[in-house]
């Protein structure tokens, strides 16, 4: 997780800060299943008071991502492969009809700032930098869904996306073989620029298709 000396924490927003830190965190997998956090640990690495990090893993607690362990803090939540299944059925009927649906909305500023976004996922690919590559990418996808102006499905969406934990990600890294990924945001911005629907779904089913089959395992093989 990153600390406070690389990104500062502002009084304003401390809650919001702190719980966006730890996401990133189990989203990249630096915590994974087993690892036990304490609020009072945590704000004193941070530099902040217990109150704030305390908020920010009950709202964990909430979304399904931590759960309390008696006298000790939070721990994560483990994710089985049906667990995974589900998550990647429920983001097939949400993520893929919202998505059209938004595409058709989206106009020239618009994609000016998607590309931009794809722009930074294929710098954080090249510098495999996996934090920043996971970060990006869920922008890419929320700010593109929201264009459907339906914000409880932006939500709903992003709490799946969090409960996926991408640990294949470190594997793909590894070998350099994250700019298949990457690449495949540009072919969807271009889709959405010529107002190809079919085209789009299928480039969204294959790319769903990649977080299950090959992301969120660290065994997986390349992308295709």
């Amino acid at each position: 997780m990153t600390d406070p000396e690389s990104a500062p924490l502002h009084r304003t927003s401390l809650r919001d800060q702190i719980l966006a830190m730890v996401r990133q965190a189990l989203v990249s997998g630096e915590i994974r299943p087993g690892d036990i956090y304490s609020a009072a640990a945590l704000a004193t690495r941070l530099g902040v008071s217990s109150s704030p990090v305390r908020e920010a893993l009950l709202t964990l607690v909430s979304q399904g991502l931590l759960e309390p362990v008696r006298n000790r803090g939070y721990r994560v939540v483990p994710m089985s492969e049906h667990d995974l299944d589900e998550i990647h059925e429920m983001r097939l009927f949400l993520e893929i009809p919202g998505t059209l649906k938004a595409a058709a909305h989206a106009g020239p500023e618009d994609l000016r700032r998607l590309e931009s976004i794809a722009e930074e996922i294929e710098a954080a690919a090249e510098a495999r930098d996996v934090p920043r590559l996971l970060d990006a990418d869920r922008r890419f996808h929320l700010e593109l869904l929201a264009l459907g102006g339906n914000g409880r499905l932006v939500d709903t969406v992003a709490a799946l996306r969090d409960r996926t934990r991408l640990y294949g990600m470190d594997a793909l890294a590894a070998r350099g073989s994250l700019g298949g990924a990457a690449g495949e945001h540009r072919a969807i911005l271009a889709a959405v620029a010529e107002r190809d629907a079919a085209r789009l779904e299928s480039l969204l089913r294959a790319h769903l298709h990649h977080v299950r089959a090959e992301w969120a395992r660290p065994d997986a093989p390349d992308s295709a």
